[in-house]
């Protein structure tokens, strides 16, 4: 049986002169049936936030869009957070 691993990237957005502190997280994960999802969850730091997954055949085209996910992410001003814990709130 081969080992399950979950990637994630947790990112921050903050600008107190606005009140802004967000929170976005991107993880690849495999599901029950062989597929592999991009779990996305995104939210004001503190709250519960959305969540939401996309499906992908395979593991490459989810990597994919992960990284297309941050680029954007980056864009807006998110950097990623560097922290040992698993928590995104």
């Amino acid at each position: 049986m081969s080992e399950l691993t979950v990637q994630y990237l947790v990112l921050e957005r903050r600008d107190p002169a606005r009140n802004m502190a967000r929170f976005y997280v991107l993880s690849i994960e495999p599901t029950l049936f062989g597929d592999t999802a991009l779990v996305r969850e995104w939210g004001r730091l503190g709250g519960r936030g959305r969540r939401r997954l996309d499906l992908f055949d395979g593991h490459v085209q989810a990597v994919e869009a992960l990284e297309s996910w941050l680029r954007r992410k980056t864009r807006r001003g998110y950097v990623q957070r560097h922290s040992s814990s698993c928590d995104p709130a």
